[in-house]
């Protein structure tokens, strides 16, 4: 079975949305951003610009204190319910550091992307049914690791590693894939390699993707259409053909530097 099969694309939609946490920091300031069904979009922005919020609004993690998100054409719910674990059950969330249970074997951890699915006796038992061994292998294939599937996650590069979460992600056959800063922990020549596996997949299966990226070069090489944040705002809205160094200041509050650039001084050839 197809990962995603059964789940059409989904756009995303925020509506003068707004995060304050707790301590009173504004997170996100009256967002208003619509992401298409079955975009890729990358966004950019230094540490504390409001990337990983705007991700975590989506999915429920980060509650909006102003404004709505809808999903689907559905509002997101912001308290805890059986409407608001449906939704996330629907997105595929791709993290920095992975978030694998490095002593179980990968596959294993791919099966966790299949929780919502079935029965918890079952998956506490580790008695998961074949279709849904099936789906998580489908899923490693797709990311060119099937042939680890019984290793410990743990015995795995970063960048392999990087590539279960993938794998994860794609097994709860998700209508949205959001993945946060994916690529940070990487060198430049694997940063690619994920970076690749996530347009692949966008492009196959058509399902809606948002990536938070630091790294300018990424964006502009990856990106189908480039979102800029500063301190929670929404500076920049445009592809990766129209973006300029002009735009690029005024997303970061300073002039580009090398430490900007995930694959400063590595040829592009």
């Amino acid at each position: 079975m197809n990962p995603s099969a059964g789940n059409s694309a989904t756009g995303i939609r925020f509506r003068k949305a707004r995060v304050v946490y707790p301590n009173g920091t504004v997170g996100m300031k009256d967002l208003d951003l619509e992401i298409k069904p079955g975009e890729f979009v990358v966004i950019v922005g230094s540490s504390g610009a409001g990337k990983s919020t705007l991700l975590r609004a989506i999915n429920g993690l980060n509650p909006i204190s102003d404004g709505t998100i809808e999903v689907g054409g559905r509002s997101v719910p912001q308290k805890e319910s059986a409407e608001l674990r449906r939704l996330r059950a629907r997105i595929g969330m791709i993290f920095q550091d992975f978030r694998l249970v490095k002593r179980l074997t990968v596959m294993s951890n791919v099966l966790v992307g299949r929780l919502a699915h079935v029965p918890g006796w079952r998956a506490m038992l580790n008695l998961w049914p074949a279709h849904d061994k099936e789906i998580a292998f489908r899923a490693l294939e797709r990311v060119g690791i099937a042939d680890k599937a019984w290793i410990k996650a743990g015995q795995l590069s970063g960048g392999q590693q990087q590539r279960v979460g993938i794998a994860r992600a794609l097994a709860q056959e998700p209508s949205i894939i959001l993945a946060d800063e994916p690529v940070a922990s990487l060198d430049p020549v694997t940063s690619r390699q994920v970076m690749d596996d996530l347009v692949r997949i966008n492009r196959e299966l058509g399902i809606t993707t948002l990536v938070n990226l630091h790294f300018l070069d990424l964006a502009q090489e990856y990106g189908q259409r480039i979102v800029g944040l500063r301190n929670g705002e929404l500076v920049y809205d445009g592809t990766p053909d129209t973006v300029t160094e002009a735009d690029f200041q005024r997303i970061y509050g300073r002039a580009v530097t090398e430490d900007d650039l995930k694959l400063s001084g590595e040829s592009h050839g």
